[in-house]
């Protein structure tokens, strides 16, 4: 069995807690995401997954494709790791309504 874990495998797995934030939000508002730990608790999990794997992707990968916001996703890991109980799910919403799909999209386009 391959086990190669390659800037594909990482993508892969990026994309995996993409789709399933994007799965398990769909039609819920803000509200609903602060009123909901389990699910906020969920989605909090896979944006640190997310920045994780994308750490674990090699230098020259992130470099040909600049129009990704590493640094960004890297941010919001850090603020949610270290800043956990003040999270500002008004950003976080605001992540997952439009950033996400948006970084979804760029990433399924590059395999």
């Amino acid at each position: 069995m391959d086990n190669v874990k390659d800037d594909l495998y990482y993508i892969h797995k990026i994309i995996g807690d993409l789709e399933i934030i994007i799965a398990n939000t769909k039609g819920v508002t803000q509200s609903d995401l602060e009123t909901n730990t389990i699910l906020c608790d969920s989605v909090l999990f896979r944006i640190i997954q997310i920045s994780e794997n994308g750490a674990k992707l090699t230098d020259s990968f992130r470099l040909q494709h600049p129009d990704i916001p590493w640094r960004a996703i890297r941010s919001m890991r850090n603020r949610i790791v270290h800043d956990y109980g003040e999270v500002d799910l008004e950003v976080v919403y605001d992540t997952i309504s439009h950033d996400i799909p948006d970084l979804l999209k760029k990433l399924i386009n590059m395999k």
